[in-house]
């Protein structure tokens, strides 16, 4: 899954990356964030529809909810428990379908975290917190959908625009902490991944597969990412060799230690 990941790259970077031509950039700067949760506002890249014969389609960068609000949705708060989709079956799913037909997105990251359970440890508080990142520090590209919601009553009324990431099996590196990751797309995929022209359902659900192992990094970090209130660049420092990590349990006088070579398994 993915619960928290890292943005802190500006507009005008992303543009470039994901070649948005500067007109297209439909978003004021969002905060840097190290410690991105579901329900904020956040980046994501998709083609604009033409809207007459023979406009050349455009990538825009926006700002969108993370937890997806179906269309058919009564309120919003349903976004607060959509923020991943599973990739498998996710064109039977009626929150998803229209949009992996209609509405596919990129949303970036620079890296994301994930937990691996200690042993015997039951509670995600007991869990060790790891950065997972490509090796060469490149923008992670994750698979999203997107969807455009309004208030039953209000039609007229402006509307939200929400986004979720989806998930597939974990890689080998990611495996041993989580048994799913997001889909991170490849340079090579973006174009047919956002070309609202492509729905041929083979072709978008071929594109939905762990990407290899070997590009990516994975360290523990510090516990304090768990709180959702906590930011700065701290966050992803990689734990000193030979220290401790705080797995806290809820109750410090029940907290236990770990070292980095014992989290690693």
């Amino acid at each position: 899954m993915c619960g928290r990941y890292t943005s802190t790259s500006a507009p005008a970077d992303l543009a470039r990356v994901f070649d948005v031509q500067p007109d297209d950039v439909r978003v004021d700067e969002l905060p840097l964030r190290y410690n991105v949760a579901p329900t904020q506002d956040v980046y994501a890249v998709a083609t604009r529809r033409p809207k007459q014969d023979g406009e050349i389609p455009r990538r825009q960068l926006g700002a969108f909810r993370w937890g997806l609000i179906p269309h058919w949705a009564k309120d919003p708060s349903v976004g607060s428990r959509m923020i991943n989709a599973r990739a498998e079956g996710i064109e039977g799913k009626s929150a998803y379908k229209r949009a992996l037909l209609r509405r596919r997105c990129i949303i970036p990251a620079d890296a994301f975290y994930e937990w691996q359970a200690r042993p015997g440890g039951a509670k995600k508080s007991a869990k060790v917190p790891y950065v997972i990142r490509h090796r060469d520090g490149s923008a992670l590209a994750f698979a999203g959908l997107w969807e455009l919601w309004r208030p039953p009553d209000q039609p007229d009324a402006e509307p939200i625009r929400s986004c979720v990431i989806i998930t597939t099996s974990a890689n080998e590196l990611i495996a041993p902490l989580h048994d799913r990751m997001p889909v991170v797309l490849p340079p090579r995929s973006w174009d047919q991944w956002l070309d609202p022209a492509n729905q041929d359902l083979a072709i978008i659900q071929g594109l939905l597969v762990p990407a290899p192992a070997d590009e990516f990094e994975a360290y523990p970090v510090s516990t304090r990412v768990n709180g959702v209130a906590n930011e700065g660049p701290e966050l992803i420092a990689p734990l000193p060799e030979g220290s401790e990590l705080l797995a806290v349990t809820g109750d410090p006088a029940q907290s236990s230690m770990l070292t980095p070579a014992e989290a690693a398994g």
